[in-house]
């Protein structure tokens, strides 16, 4: 199951449930993907009264993946490529249209039972949330090739040993800090994801979804075009 602070914000039953954000450890890379950032003592007491409190300044915010990347977040029915909204599966009686057998239901129809407010709900009080992309990701998303390729970590590395953390290059380093170590596509990748300007295609019934900047694949028709002059 995947979901986002903002749509367990939607659920008044959560209000009075601090939400923390952690990644699982099924490989390396994927360590630090969701996490908590904290401004207090390092201390198991410490971070337990910042949760415990709600005091944002101490409870600084949390990194999050987005949620539409989750396999089933959407409902949908793979064999046949249909994608639902849950008010478009209420609209289908949740029976795929093309072979009228029954739709996989993903995690948005789940919230949208349980929710008490409406989609977009911001609550000023709850500690803040930044969705990000894995500095891998965003760097072979540009590049138009996989995250094992050679240029991916030959970029990644590049960036890592001279602008600091991952975490810091993503939520952080200015461009000018950026710009030396990287292609400017991959420059403007990292500040699109920041600012939230990507292209979200939610996944549905075991289908992964997909998170891509406006510079998807730029770089790769930049280099052909190149040796074609």
């Amino acid at each position: 199951m995947s979901s986002n602070p903002e749509m367990n914000w939607r659920v008044p039953d959560l209000d009075k449930i601090a939400l923390i954000s952690n990644s699982d450890c099924h490989s390396p890379q994927k360590i630090g993907r969701e996490a908590n950032v904290f401004n207090t003592e390092l201390s198991y007491a410490g971070i337990a009264d910042a949760i415990k409190s709600n005091n944002k300044k101490k409870f600084l915010y949390t990194i999050e993946f987005f949620p539409e990347e989750g396999k089933y977040h959407y409902d949908g029915h793979r064999a046949c490529g249909v994608k639902f909204l849950p008010k478009e599966s209420q609209k289908n009686r949740n029976i795929c249209p093309i072979c009228h057998k029954a739709l996989t239901i993903g995690v948005l129809n789940r919230v949208e039972e349980l929710a008490g407010r409406p989609m977009g709900y911001k609550n000023a009080d709850r500690v803040p949330f930044y969705s990000l992309v894995p500095l891998e990701e965003i760097i072979s998303d540009v590049l138009g090739v996989t995250t094992a390729s050679k240029r991916v970590a030959e970029s990644y590395n590049k960036l890592v040993n001279n602008c600091g953390s991952e975490l810091k290059i993503l939520l952080e380093a200015k461009r000018d800090d950026i710009a030396p170590y990287a292609i400017p596509e991959i420059v403007d990748g990292i500040l699109s994801v920041r600012s939230g300007d990507v292209r979200v295609e939610p996944g549905f019934d075991g289908v992964y979804g997909t998170i891509k900047t406006p510079f998807s694949g730029l770089a790769s028709k930049s280099r052909k075009l190149k040796s074609l002059l």
